[in-house]
Parts: C-alpha cells; structure tokens; sequence
C-alpha cells in the first residue's frame, strides 16, 4: 500500500531557503522508496532526462545537496524526483520525513547525459533502469518529443522484488492510457511502449538481471522483437556504477558506441551517480 500526501498551494509559503521550492505532495511506495513533487521555478528550463542538485539544510544550516534525476517531462508546471531511502544517508535520513508544504533546496542548472539529443536517429529506444534509475526515464516517457523520434520505446526496469516496481508499473499504464498521446498517436500507441519488468529476489512473471535478459536474447524473444543492432537501436543506462559498467559492455556487444551531447551516438549512460551513503 502507498501513502499519498499532497497540499494546496494556493498561497505559497514565503521561500526562505536559499534556492527554495515548495514540497506539494509526497508519495511512499514502499519502507524504501518515495516520490515528490515540489514546485517549478519560473526561470527553470530543461531537457527531459536531465538531473539537478537538490537538498536540504544539517543542523548547522550547511546544504546537504545530491544530484537528483527529474522524473517529470519538460512540460510539467511542477518537479517530480523518485528517491531511495537510507536511514543514516545525510540526506535521504531528512529528506524522507518531508511533508507536503515544506521546503527544498533546489539549485536551478539541469545537465546530464541521457537526453534525447545525444542519440543518432534509430526505430528502437531502449531504456534500461535498476531501482530509482527509472527516474531520468519516467520524464522522457511522458515526453511526445521521444515518440516523435523512434517507432518503438521499451522500458526494462529491474528490481529485488514486485512491490520496488510499482512507481514504474503505474506510470506506464497510465501512459498506455493517456488520451493526449493517443490522440497524437492514434489507438496503436498502447504498442509503442513496451515494459518490460524483472525481479531478482522475488519471484514473478519476469525475472534476471537486465545483462542477463539482453546477452541470453530473452528480452527480445519475449517482446517478439529482434536483437539490437546499431542500426536501429538507441539505448540510455541508468544504476550503479557496476551496473552501467556491465550494461555498457554488452552493449558494446550488440556494436552500439557511447555518445555525448557533443558527439551523438548509438548509446548514452548517466554519470551522476548517487550511492548508498544518500
């Protein structure tokens, strides 16, 4: 069960952190994992996919800050950030107690690799997440301009066990369904986001890790699709550090190369990791 929080905020509170957004609703799914949404401010403009720093304050004032993916698309009026929790991580041990109202320090200067401009065109995208890595993705599903660039989008998440995927299970159903996308793409659109979800401690219909789910060809045997090849496939990595590390390899595999900003090419992966001591 999730415990949703949310407030209105007809009249904001005065900002008096520096930097400062408003907390407007707050979303538990699991003793582990939590969403937010907090304000947008009016200057902000970034490319979905895109990360920012936000924190808060330690008992000395100082800003605790850690870069965040943003989960909402470009178009949305407010920011949505997908986050772990890690009962002693400077930040996460505060940030998982905010309420809806309270305030976050959010430094306004987007970067990051997994945008859709450091791709070559493709048919395929292939978006490969572990846990709270789904976050950057989570925007660039919910943006038509990723549709109007590949055929086919499919999202392979994996986590420990079913209840860690709900955040993403809930967002691409209600993508399947969302009558703007549908009516831009027509009724075929539900079959142009594939998802593809794995579990490794827990059993479920879909299980194994993304590597093994690639380099086995299982992936593509149960989405009746065909192994990847630079040609027609596209592909952004979001985890650990060892996660995009062996994920990038067999990519490399598949002949996809790295890209940039500056250099486009078959594949990206984020650098800005956040680790457990969050």
């Amino acid at each position: 069960m999730t415990l949703d929080l949310s407030v209105d905020l007809a009249a904001k509170p005065a900002k008096t952190l520096p930097d400062a957004q408003t907390v407007t609703s707050v979303r538990h799914w699991t003793d582990r994992l939590f969403s937010f949404r907090v304000t947008r401010p009016a200057s902000l403009r970034f490319r979905s996919g895109e990360f920012v720093m936000i924190g808060l304050p330690d008992d000395n004032g100082k800003p605790i800050l850690r870069a965040y993916s943003i989960a909402s698309p470009n178009w949305d009026e407010e920011l949505e950030f997908y986050s772990i929790k890690v009962p002693d991580g400077p930040l996460t041990s505060r940030l998982q107690n905010i309420q809806p109202g309270d305030q976050i320090i959010l430094r306004p200067k987007p970067v990051g690799t997994l945008v859709l401009d450091a791709l070559l065109p493709g048919k395929r995208m292939w978006f490969l997440a572990t846990g709270t890595g789904i976050a950057p993705f989570a925007s660039l599903m919910r943006d038509p301009e990723t549709y109007e660039r590949y055929e086919q989008v499919i999202m392979m998440h994996t986590c420990r066990t079913a209840d860690e995927l709900a955040y993403g299970r809930e967002l691409v159903e209600n993508l399947r369904h969302d009558p703007l996308l549908g009516e831009l793409y027509g009724e075929e659109f539900a079959n142009r986001l594939l998802y593809y979800p794995t579990t490794t401690r827990e059993e479920t219909q879909y299980m194994g890790r993304i590597t093994d789910n690639l380099t086995s060809g299982k992936v593509f045997a149960d989405l009746n699709l065909p192994p990847m090849d630079a040609a027609n496939d596209r592909a952004m990595i979001c985890g650990s550090l060892a996660f995009n590390t062996d994920v990038k390899a067999v990519l490399e595999g598949f002949g996809l190369r790295e890209g940039a900003n500056s250099d486009p090419k078959e594949f990206v992966v984020e650098k800005a990791f956040v680790g457990d001591g969050i």
